[in-house]
């Protein structure tokens, strides 16, 4: 049976890990062993702020719709509930969106609801 020498592979996989880890500080953008454990820990990190990111967002729309909402003189859950009873289907991202843009349409809006 012919002898394997696995050299190129390793060296190959080690330098795209270390390219993987450029810019991180210390051993961890140097030595392999610490490299690959960084690597996996910025991995989960990285899934778990795009979780969060979804979360981060939909706070930030219902704190901007439940400022304009008390500005034009009712609570972000009455108006939530009205926006349903009245089969009017803006999401929380869209509403937000409008407050930002537009803050006339949103005061049409609510008076439509009043």
């Amino acid at each position: 049976m012919a002898r394997v020498k696995r050299g190129t592979v390793s060296r190959r996989k080690h330098k795209k890990l270390l390219a993987a880890n450029k810019g991180y500080r210390g051993t961890k953008s140097k030595l392999i062993r610490v490299a690959k454990e960084a690597h996996l820990h910025a991995g989960a990190y990285a899934y778990q702020g795009r979780k969060n990111r979804k979360r981060d967002l939909r706070r930030l729309w219902i704190l901007r719709i439940g400022e304009a909402a008390k500005q034009e003189g009712t609570s972000y859950s009455v108006l939530i509930d009205k926006l349903k009873k009245a089969n009017i289907l803006l999401d929380r991202k869209i509403l937000s969106e409008i407050i930002a843009t537009d803050r006339e349409t949103f005061s049409n809006i609510v008076k439509t609801l009043k």
